[in-house]
């Protein structure tokens, strides 16, 4: 049986494009107008779209609402997740 303490747990809901809220933030990268980029318990969150803003923070609750026309939403993978191996690694499989 799964730990409830241990399960990584993320929802996200949008509403008409223009309202966007976010749970398991656990820290603001970086974010401007056009992208902000969020640290989530399931990855690196990119937020692509025109006259973003935050709403509302709370990274005690791990809670993030953005305001804005939202565009994009997308996972990045890091060299783990995407099996990349760095140019030795490819050249010696």
């Amino acid at each position: 049986m799964l730990d409830p303490v241990k399960v990584k747990r993320q929802e996200i809901k949008m509403l008409n494009r223009k309202l966007l809220e976010i749970s398991g933030v656990t820290k603001v990268e970086s974010f401007n107008s056009v992208q902000f980029l969020l640290e989530t318990e399931c990855g690196t969150l990119k937020i692509k779209g025109q006259n973003l803003h935050i709403k509302n923070l709370s990274l005690e609750q791990g809670l993030v609402a953005i305001e804005g026309t939202i565009d994009e939403l997308a996972y990045q993978l890091t060299n783990a997740q995407s099996g990349s191996k760095g140019l030795l690694g490819k050249l010696f499989k």
